[in-house]
Formats: C-alpha cells, sequence, structure tokens
C-alpha cells in the first residue's frame, strides 16, 4: 500500500462510517487511539473458543516450529511436481487475478510489523532485543532499498496500482490488529508475543505467490523476502521463539501461555490467502470498474460513433448498462473474445501511447480488459503482457541526520505505524539502532 499522506487520510476518513474497521484502521495511522485497547479485547474474546495447533507447552515450541517447516517445504514439494507436470496455478488464473490480490492485501502490507513497534520503549532490555531486531528489519534498518512497507509500495507503483480500489471492509481488519497491538504492547504483551509467533511461521501460500507471481512477469521480491527472513532456523520464526522463552514470567507461566495461544489465534481473523484469491471474478471486476467510470465519460464522446443505433454518450448515460454495452462491442466486432487481445479494435484504442483513448484506464483497469479479452487465449499460451517484468529499484541511502537535540520518544513515533516508509521515518530508524547500540554489524 503507498504510503498514506494526510491529506489521503483526511479525504478518506471523510467517507468512511465512523463504526468501520477502516476507520479503526486509519484512526490507529494517525497515532494512539484511546479506545484501541478496548477493542482489541473484543477481539481476543472472538478467538477464545477457537482451536489452535500450537503445543501444549512453551518448551515443546522448537519442535513445533521445525515441524511445521517440514511440512510447508514438503506440500510445496507438491506443489512444485504438480506445476511441473502441467499443472494450471492454484492461485491466479490470470496477471489481473493478481494485480487485484496485491491490491486487496495492501491494507495489511502498508503496516508490515507494526504489532512490534511497543516493544522499541524496552530497548535496553535484552530480553526485547530478538523483538526489536525483527522490528528494525522489517523497517529495514531504514535503508529504503529494504524497508518492507517501501518494498511493497515501489511494487504497486510499478504496476500502475497505486489508486487501489473500493474494498470490503474486512480488508482492513488485520491491519487494525496488528496497529492496536503495537500500540499497546505492555498491556498485551502476550498477545503480541502470541501474534509475532504466528505470523513469522512462513506459510505455504508465501511461496505459491512468489513462484506464481514470477510466472505472471510481476516481481515477488517482498514475497521471496519473507521466505527467507522468517526461516525457522535462524530467521525471524526463531526469534519468536527465543523471545517468548526470554519473556515468560516465573509466576504461572501456564496462564501467560494462555494469552500467548489468543494472540496467536489473532492471526486468523479476517480471510484467509486461500480464501481469497478465490474470490476474484474478472468479468464483474471489469463491469465494476467500467460502472465507475461510467459517470465520467458519458458526456465526452461525440455522437458520430454508435454502437447498435446509440450513442457512446447514450450507452454510458444509464446505470448498469455496462454488460450490454461490452456485448454491443463484441456484437460490432470491436472486441474478439478469446483471441490475442491485439487484434480487437477496442484494445488498440486503450493501449499504447498513441492510442486514441490513451489515459483513460489505468494499468490494471487494462489488464482487466487485456486478460477478459484474451480469455482461454490466455490460458492456453501462458502469454505475460510484454515488458511487464518488473526488477527491484534501488533509491539512494537517506542521509542520517543529527540525533541531537531529539529523544528516543520522537523517534520511535517517528518509526511507527507506515511512518517509517516516509524520509524522516527512515532517517529516525537508523538514528535510533545507532543510538541504541542495536545496529547489526555485517561481516569483517
Amino acid at each position: 500500500m503507498t504510503v498514506m499522506t494526510c491529506k489521503t487520510v483526511t479525504h478518506e476518513r471523510s467517507m468512511t462510517p465512523s463504526h468501520s474497521l477502516q476507520h479503526r484502521y486509519q484512526t490507529l495511522l494517525q497515532g494512539h487511539d484511546a479506545t484501541s485497547a478496548a477493542w482489541l479485547n473484543e477481539q481476543i474474546a472472538r478467538v477464545e473458543q477457537s482451536l489452535d495447533d500450537l503445543p501444549a507447552t512453551p518448551s515443546q515450541l522448537p519442535a513445533w516450529s521445525a515441524q511445521h517447516a517440514a511440512e510447508v517445504a514438503k506440500a510445496y514439494a507438491e506443489y512444485l511436481q504438480q506445476r511441473h507436470q502441467g499443472g494450471p496455478r492454484q492461485f491466479f488464473s490470470n496477471r489481473a487475478h493478481a494485480l487485484w490480490f496485491l491490491q486487496q492485501i495492501a491494507p495489511t502490507k502498508a503496516v508490515d510489523g507494526a504489532w512490534l513497534h511497543g516493544t522499541l520503549q524496552h530497548w535496553q532490555d535484552p530480553r526485547y532485543h530478538g523483538l526489536i531486531r525483527t522490528y528494525l528489519e522489517e523497517l529495514g534498518n531504514g535503508d529504503p532499498r529494504c524497508n518492507h512497507v517501501l518494498i511493497y509500495q515501489r511494487l504497486l507503483s510499478r504496476l500502475g496500482c497505486l489508486e487501489l480500489p473500493p474494498r470490503d471492509d474486512d480488508r482492513y481488519l488485520q491491519g487494525a490488529v496488528q496497529l492496536a497491538l503495537g500500540q499497546n504492547c505492555d498491556e498485551f504483551l502476550p498477545e503480541v508475543l502470541g501474534y509475532n509467533l504466528g505470523y513469522e511461521q512462513p506459510p505455504l501460500h508465501l511461496l505459491i505467490t512468489t513462484y506464481e507471481l514470477a510466472e505472471l512477469g510481476i516481481d515477488g521480491h517482498y514475497f521471496q523476502l519473507h521466505v527467507t527472513i522468517d526461516n525457522a532456523a535462524s530467521g525471524h520464526a526463531q526469534l519468536s521463539i527465543q523471545a517468548l522463552h526470554q519473556l515468560c514470567p516465573a509466576e504461572d507461566p501456564q496462564a501467560f501461555y494462555q494469552r500467548v495461544r489468543r494472540g496467536y489465534r489473532l492471526n486468523d481473523l479476517g480471510i484467509a490467502a486461500a480464501t481469497l484469491v478465490s474470490q476474484f471474478d474478472l468479468q464483474a471486476q471489469l463491469f465494476a470498474a467500467l460502472e465507475c467510470k461510467r459517470q465520467y465519460g458519458q458526456f465526452m464522446h461525440s455522437d458520430h460513433c454508435r454502437l447498435q443505433q446509440r450513442t457512446i454518450n447514450q450507452w454510458l448515460a444509464e446505470p448498469g448498462a455496462i454488460p450490454a454495452f461490452v456485448s454491443a462491442l463484441q456484437a460490432q466486432g470491436w472486441i474478439r473474445r478469446g483471441e490475442d487481445p491485439a487484434n480487437s479494435r477496442w484494445w488498440k484504442l486503450i493501449e499504447g501511447p498513441t492510442a486514441a483513448m490513451f489515459g483513460v484506464f489505468t494499468a490494471y483497469e487494462k489488464q482487466l480488459w487485456h486478460d477478459w479479452i484474451a480469455d482461454d487465449w490466455q490460458a492456453t499460451t501462458r502469454r505475460v503482457v510484454p515488458g511487464s517484468w518488473d526488477t527491484p529499484s534501488a533509491l539512494s541511502e537517506v542521509p542520517i541526520a543529527s540525533i541531537a537535540p531529539e529523544g528516543l520518544a520522537t523517534l520511535m513515533e517517528r518509526m511507527s505505524g507506515n511512518r517509517h516508509a516516509l524520509p524522516e521515518g527512515l532517517q529516525a530508524t537508523q538514528a535510533f539502532a545507532r543510538a541504541t547500540g542495536l545496529i547489526q554489524e555485517g561481516c569483517h
């Protein structure tokens, strides 16, 4: 997700009901939400009676994590075998499907690591260093090339998906949970540890997503990064277990662990990745996008162009007429569905710098058109839109500003929410790591 500016958030908030998850999410992004602890307790109550796969005691967690990693590796090997034998993709039916998915999960990716923000204030306590180390790595240690939120932002930017489409309100649930945990760390420390434990175990869907994005000419670096950095041997998955052991109190550890389990279950709130990808309907998304554009285009066309005795303006002036309009384009031969889109007159009108309708549709909307026109032709040829491969871009390193007279509290504030992805947030991250002595040194 793009790093929200105050202007963007204010505009969205004015359009959003105050009781919605989106409003909660945006309020948390702006700073401390006085009602976030109570809301977080409500979310914990929702998972109170849910089942989980955690072992009975914390001492069994290393074996549990290793077993989880082995099961994911086995399932992924089976997936690769199925693909190498000519099986279809399991997640993304086409490139438009993948772009839709990337936009749907953007609210969560925009606050990557936010649940650990509250640990920064404990930088003098070595028991928290594993959690802080994890958070700083999510922030790329202040390097704009490695900051996870910026990596995802650049991905959406290169794909032409910065103008995010409307989403169901529940898309903001996981992001809101992460922000609320980060803002109430001390009160909900066991839940933070449990949530972190679950989030940092590499899931199967991450591997499949990375593989299928590459097939579709989309840079999967963000997802591949989480496959490597979250590994159970020495990565964030391992650090999550170490932190739990170090912070578990000697008195009544079982009660503490029960709260850890509730925090772990918070990962299950909202919609699972595999379920989300199954909800994509290409034609419905195309028609919805056209309906949104209809009101802007109903007065922009001359009357000499007609489809079935009606002008384009007349077609676009009628709410709900988009399906019939598209059918008329097909009937008059403007769209030749099931063929290379380049064979369709309509595609030539909207694609390319000299196209008559250049700029009318966003990159995502054009991808919807492309894949809908291609239909089975695309599935048969596995065609990738030319020039679609995205290579990771590197931004110049932001210089470290002098810390004085700023205190650590100011630096930590600039590292909250998704502010750490802004230039001053990147500087604050670098300054915090140096001032606390928590900067990770390389090999000598």
